[in-house]
């Protein structure tokens, strides 16, 4: 867990990071980060942090908005390269253009396209073979992740049709019908009521006992509580601190 800085403290663990482009699916952490920092024009979005979280573990990443905890997870996703520090997932190098890291990162870090002329069924379906599953099997992916979720009533509606709750079970339906070793959700919680943050809360953990590596950042202490193994909070400039 990350470490608070300080006389006598002890510093959280960072582990040497190699310059591999392919994710290693044997040994090691699944995610390394040593003193990941980022800037665009002089202005710092992320302050640096460090940490190593451990494959099978579930990282929650907390902090006031603006904090810096979109862009870490865009780090780790492959989209942002950091400004300085270095960081690997699976022992590579974040990459979202690699095939072999997109096969094995699934991340949820805003609202996901739609297709206007696919039902919700259709829709997962295609995501489910695009990944390499045969289409009954994606099919009967689609349905037990509605289920799952309870939408399944809503399975022949389009994208569009859905309400600010439905459309975000949706959106983390989409990111679950795809197979993945490390998950990256942001703010999984968003436009949900209690019923229906319990639902999203069942479904990571279910995940997590299968053995994928979580890191959500979250605003929801409820959730954070049930899923994380371990946190870091960021703060107002973006730094990193044990709890």
């Amino acid at each position: 867990m990350p470490q608070p800085e300080g006389p006598g403290a002890e510093g959280p663990r960072v582990g040497r990071v190699s310059a591999r482009t392919e994710p290693d699916h044997a040994s090691g952490p699944a995610v390394v980060a040593s003193d990941v920092a980022v800037s665009i024009d002089e202005q710092p979005l992320l302050s640096a942090v460090s940490f190593t979280l451990d494959r099978g573990r579930a990282l929650a990443v907390t902090g006031p908005n603006g904090s810096g905890k979109t862009t870490l997870l865009r780090v780790l996703a492959g989209i942002q390269p950091p400004s300085d520090g270095v960081v690997s997932v699976l022992g590579a190098v974040p990459d979202e253009r690699s095939p072999s890291f997109r096969a094995d990162v699934a991340s949820l870090l805003g609202p996901p396209p739609l297709a206007r002329n696919l039902t919700l069924l259709e829709y997962l379906a295609l995501v489910g073979t695009s990944w390499g599953l045969q289409l009954g099997h994606a099919v009967a992916r689609a349905r037990d992740l509605l289920a799952e979720l309870r939408i399944a009533a809503l399975e022949d509606r389009f994208g569009h049709e859905l309400s600010s709750g439905q459309g975000q079970l949706y959106a983390l339906a989409l990111v679950l019908a795809r197979p993945c070793t490390v998950l990256l959700l942001d703010e999984p919680e968003q436009r949900l009521d209690p019923e229906r943050l319990e639902l999203v809360t069942r479904a990571l953990e279910r995940r997590k006992d299968d053995g994928v590596t979580l890191v959500v950042a979250s605003h929801s202490p409820a959730l954070v509580a049930r899923i994380a193994d371990e946190r870091l909070e960021l703060t107002e400039d973006g730094a990193g601190a044990g709890p």
